[in-house]
Formats: C-alpha cells, sequence, structure tokens
C-alpha cells in the first residue's frame, strides 16, 4: 500500500476544514458564536471560481474569495453586534442566504473548468524522497492554513490583543469596565472569521475540486464549527482535530481501493456521524465545556445595559 498519495489527500481535504475552523475559533473567543460558516465558505467558494475565470489571476481568485466571506460576517455582525438580533438564528439564516446567494451567482458558471493553484515547489526540498513531496509540494493555501493556525494560537497566548479578545469573550461587563470597546473587538472577530472562512471556500473551488458545483462546501462549515469545540477552543487542538477529521473525509475515497468490503454510501457519511459522535462525547463532560468555552459566549452586549 502507497501512502504517500493517501497523506497528500489529507492534507488537501484538512484545509478548508482548518481555514474555516481557524476563523471560527477566534470569533467565538471573543463571544460570538457565528452559525453562518457555511453560508460564508459558499460564497468564497463562487467569489473566487468566478474571478478566477473571469480574470485568469489566482491571487485575485483568492484575494475575492476571502473578502467575500469578511463581507457577508460583517452583516452578521451588525444584525447581531448593532441591532442585537439572536446569533443562532442569524447565523442560520446566514447560511440559508449563502446556499441561495452561491447558486444564482454560480448559475452561469456550472461545467466550467477550471486549473488548480499551482504547487509551490521549494528549489532542493521538494525533491526529498517521501518528506519532500509531503511538506514541500503544495499550493499557497495549504502553507497558509498551516501559517494562520500557529499564528493565532500565538496571538492568543502570547501578545496583548490577544488577551483583550480573551478577556471580551470571559466577560464583556468586565473588559467593558476596563474601558474596551466590546462592539469593536467582536466586530473585528467576526469579520476575521469571515474572512478565513472565505479562504476556505476558496480553496474548495480553486484545488479541491477545480470547479463550480452547488453547494459544494457539502457541510464542511457545519464540521468547522464542532471542530471548534471538538478542539476545546485552543488552536493546536483544533488543527489535530481538522486532520483527524479530513483523514475520516478521504477515506471513502480509498477503502473500497484497498479491497475492504464496505457500502460506499456508509462511507459518504462517516464524517458527519463522526461529527455527531464526537459532540456528544464532549457534551457529557459539561465541567469540560464550562472550563474551556468563553462564557459569554452567544450573549449580546450592549453599552448601555
Amino acid at each position: 500500500m502507497d501512502l504517500l498519495p493517501v497523506i497528500l489527500t489529507i492534507i488537501t481535504a484538512s484545509t478548508p476544514l482548518l481555514l474555516a475552523a481557524t476563523g471560527e475559533l477566534i470569533t467565538e473567543k471573543s463571544g460570538v458564536l457565528n452559525l453562518g460558516v457555511e453560508g460564508m465558505m459558499l460564497i468564497g467558494a463562487i467569489a473566487a471560481f468566478a474571478t478566477a475565470v473571469s480574470t485568469g489571476s489566482a491571487l485575485l481568485a483568492i484575494l475575492a474569495g476571502a473578502f467575500s466571506g469578511a463581507l457577508v460576517a460583517s452583516i452578521f455582525a451588525v444584525l447581531t453586534l448593532i441591532f442585537l438580533a439572536n446569533q443562532v438564528a442569524t447565523g442560520l439564516a446566514l447560511t440559508i442566504f449563502g446556499v441561495g446567494l452561491s447558486a444564482l451567482i454560480g448559475s452561469n458558471f456550472v461545467g466550467v473548468a477550471l486549473e488548480p493553484l499551482p504547487k509551490l515547489n521549494v528549489d532542493g526540498l521538494s525533491t526529498i524522497p517521501i518528506l519532500g513531496k509531503i511538506l514541500f509540494n503544495h499550493d499557497v493555501l495549504v502553507y497558509l492554513s498551516f501559517g494562520m493556525i500557529f499564528l493565532v494560537g500565538w496571538f492568543l497566548s502570547k501578545t496583548r490583543a490577544g488577551l483583550i479578545l480573551r478577556a471580551v469573550g470571559e466577560s464583556h461587563d468586565s473588559a467593558h469596565a476596563l474601558g474596551y470597546s466590546i462592539i469593536t473587538v467582536r466586530y473585528l472577530a467576526v469579520i476575521f472569521g469571515g474572512f478565513m472562512s472565505g479562504l476556505g471556500g476558496s480553496y474548495l473551488s480553486l484545488v479541491y475540486t477545480p470547479l463550480w458545483a452547488e453547494n459544494m462546501t457539502a457541510g464542511r462549515g457545519w464540521i468547522a464549527l464542532a471542530l471548534v469545540v471538538f478542539g476545546t477552543w485552543r488552536a493546536g487542538r483544533v488543527a489535530f482535530g481538522a486532520y483527524l477529521f479530513g483523514t475520516i473525509t478521504i477515506l471513502q475515497l480509498h477503502v473500497q481501493g484497498w479491497g475492504i468490503n464496505i457500502a460506499s454510501q456508509f462511507m459518504t457519511m462517516l464524517p458527519y456521524i463522526a461529527t455527531i459522535v464526537v459532540l456528544v462525547l464532549i457534551s457529557r463532560d459539561k465541567g469540560r465545556i464550562r472550563m474551556n468555552a468563553p462564557q459569554c459566549i452567544g450573549k449580546p452586549f450592549h453599552p448601555s445595559k
């Protein structure tokens, strides 16, 4: 059995999950629960694909996908932080909005093929046997996902700004009493979450399956949400969870090729079954959730109250 193609496929399948979950981690650490990750990923996917087809520029496509996700996230931020709309209901509405709008925009791009993003071959390193292919033969978004999860972990644990963000998520009243702008901090966190979700969607349409298909995220936004809980709101654990779920996702592509007789329908369901099982197991430990979850997550704040 040649494990190299399997490992490379795992990295490819895990990258959109890691990008989206990294953004949602920052959002939730600020005390905001945005369930619209799926919708933002879809908007990012179609924006990136349409830009790539129209301009032929990979850089513009990536930026279009990321900033489209951030733009949609700003709608959520205004509704929930300024007008104090219910975060759960608004997030669900955002997903529905993203599904519908991406399908409308993408109707003109169905069946259009696209060259995937080029690999960044590092001279002298990409030719190293086995490790060269695994570590030094990927596109820019894979390396960006590695870098962003590292930076987010460092930001949350080692910087003053990260401490302020965590303080806002733990007790917005106390942070407000100390003079911090809760709305500004949370607004920036939500925008960053949308930016990263847009990047995750861009990866799907530019690399993973370089074409446009309606609802192509196929539930990955929901898995990214579950990964933040699975990782107990810690960057390193979120990264581990992304690659664990990425491994489960690609099993359906390889198991039957290995001669294991399992129904393909079951293998397709496996990532979502795993998500449900993980959430059920985590929910049994109430103390662990209370200890790690931001205490003000999902709670509205208004400076006049």
